[in-house]
């Protein structure tokens, strides 16, 4: 095993709401890693039912947040303040690894320097792991597959929670983006993410999705006043 891959060099940031159904078996698909973590931070946003002790008692590596309910933004920025490692992964909590994750994203983000984070392709899925449903294999782009550079990471300023609770990642990565960080996308499945009644994800929701919209918004005012400030300069050449 090359050096890159010893522990002690990520940890991992999960934000959780009433997840009690499913943190034991994201949890177990961390620490099963070939190259497990050295910190797990579970924030427990709120939660109504047993998330906190369930993680707490899971294994000494796992530290507990909690706060009140303030969205999966506000808790991930928590998770992330207490990071002390040089690189940093996320998993939203009903969502699993795959064996061999860590070490693919460890491993080229050794080789590759020019990379602020990676990504992978996850299988989508309903249901119990040990009886899934499966639905098709996608890029995600989002928080199951990330893994980056912690300091890239504070660079880009904290999630923001949109409105409907969906779109956070999306505008996190724009932001990253118009900052020169480079980010690739493995093609390999990586992660696991369950399609559930009650996750942000499920189904389709107008009121949900003007998360979506805020975040192309956002994306626009950003290269609108990149341009005007491009335009001011050469005025005052």
């Amino acid at each position: 095993m090359s050096e890159v891959l010893v522990p002690k060099v990520y940890s991992v940031v999960i934000p959780a709401w009433n997840a009690a159904a499913t943190i034991e078996e994201a949890l177990r698909s961390i620490v099963s890693q070939s190259v497990p973590p050295a910190h797990i931070v579970v924030v427990d946003d709120g939660s109504t039912d047993e998330t906190a002790a369930l993680a707490a008692a899971f294994d000494p590596r796992v530290d507990v947040i909690r706060q009140e309910n303030q969205g999966c933004g506000a808790a991930t920025n928590r998770g992330m303040a207490v990071v002390a490692t040089p690189l940093v992964a996320f998993l939203d909590s009903d969502d699993l690894w795959l064996p061999g994750k860590a070490e693919r994203q460890l491993a080229l983000l050794e080789t590759r320097s020019d990379l602020s984070g990676v990504f992978g392709r996850g299988q989508i899925f309903k249901g119990a792991s040990s009886a899934p449903e499966l639905g098709p294999v996608s890029d995600l782009w989002g928080r199951t597959t990330l893994m980056m550079r912690t300091e890239a990471a504070r660079r880009i300023g904290p999630v923001i929670d949109p409105l409907g609770g969906r779109g956070d990642m999306i505008d996190w990565i724009a932001r990253g983006r118009d900052l020169g960080l480079e980010f690739e996308l493995v093609p390999e499945v990586l992660s696991m993410r369950r399609i559930r009644p009650g996750s942000l994800s499920y189904g389709r929701d107008a009121e949900k999705d003007r998360g979506y919209l805020l975040t192309v918004k956002r994306a626009l005012e950003r290269k609108r006043a990149a341009a005007r400030a491009v335009a001011a300069g050469d005025a005052h050449e």
